[in-house]
């Protein structure tokens, strides 16, 4: 019988993976933005040594052009596994996903990197339901031959380029009481526009973000202002006291969710190979129900004030944040307390 799971990081630890891994027979299919935790590859590759015929593909550098990926690119070569990097077709390929035996699949928030397995927030769901599982291999072998991939308006699941923007729009406009979103970038006008729109219907809608000294600087007045908006219309946004927030995921009225690689930019919607699923499973809901809610508890607001903001990117160069014309200057620049 088909069925979904979710994995909690770091709840679960990096154990379901190991031993997913241990236990492929024929074929292992892995497509991974950031992938550097040593005893992941070393699974990767005794896998490989024992006859499993396993596909790595690897996204080679970040949207600004830095280089990723590189020393376990070159391992696993070494090893005699067959890698590749991801198709070049996308600026970026963000997508983070496992297939294992063509019978379940990993659809993830986290890189496969030794910080997004113990210190930040992140989830995966596994699937057996065998259209999902289909359509991933089916991406992964049209991006690994360098072909277009086109799901349709059927799509089971949630793609970038494609259906994402639309899929996720339409997740928050059936909102009828509750939102809460864990995402680390707020950047797409239409997906503001829509949890704008949810809040002023009486939707309760709470959002989990990190601080704004982690957006890039050319994100700095997008990224910003888009909380700032949603603070200024009575939205809640909050940041996690004791765990860095690197999920991507919209939990709606304690009943439906979506989870999988994509950050709600701009970017991540019209440029990006990006993965995700909606889910309903009983047992998957309440359990991120659980801990959604404690991670709230474990949440403190967001200052989004022009002295908070100030404060908060007091350490990042002038050139980003001068932009934001924020109307707060300490008198003593030495004693910006």
């Amino acid at each position: 019988m088909s069925h979904r799971s979710l994995i909690v990081l770091p709840d679960d630890t990096i154990q379901p993976l190991l031993t997913a891994m241990a236990q492929a027979q024929h074929s292992v299919r892995i497509k991974m933005f950031i992938f550097s935790e040593p005893l992941l590859v070393a699974a990767v590759i005794a896998a490989s040594k024992r006859g499993v015929h396993v596909r790595v593909m690897l996204n080679p550098a970040r949207g600004n052009g830095a280089e990723l990926n590189q020393e376990t690119f070159h391992d696993l070569e070494q090893a005699g596994v067959d890698v590749r990097d991801a198709n070049p077709a996308f600026k970026v390929s963000h997508e983070k996903s496992m297939v294992i035996d063509d019978h379940v699949a990993f659809i993830q928030t986290l890189n496969w990197a030794p910080r997004h397995l113990s210190k930040t927030r992140d989830y995966a769901i596994t699937t057996t339901h065998t259209k999902e599982v289909f359509e991933i291999i089916d991406c992964f072998e049209s991006d690994w031959m360098r072909n277009e991939f086109n799901p349709g308006e059927t799509a089971h699941l949630i793609w970038c380029r494609g259906n994402g923007r639309a899929r996720i729009a339409r997740f928050i406009d059936e909102a009828k009481h509750t939102l809460f979103l864990q995402n680390d970038r707020y950047q797409d006008l239409i997906i503001i526009e829509r949890l704008i729109r949810a809040a002023n219907r009486g939707v309760k809608v709470h959002i989990m973000s990190p601080p704004p000294h982690t957006l890039k600087k050319d994100k700095l007045v997008e990224g910003i202002g888009g909380l700032r908006v949603m603070h200024d219309v009575g939205i809640k946004i909050h940041e996690h006291q004791h765990l860095e927030l690197h999920a991507k995921m919209l939990l709606a009225d304690y009943e439906r969710a979506i989870i999988g690689s994509i950050n709600l930019t701009t970017g991540s919607f019209d440029e990006r190979r990006e993965l995700a699923i909606e889910l309903k499973d009983e047992h998957v809901i309440e359990r991120l129900q659980l801990i959604v809610h404690d991670d709230w508890k474990h949440s403190r607001p967001l200052d989004l004030s022009d002295r908070g903001i100030y404060k908060d990117l007091e350490n990042i160069a002038e050139e980003g944040s001068e932009k934001l014309a924020l109307n707060f200057e300490p008198k003593n620049k030495k004693d910006k307390s």
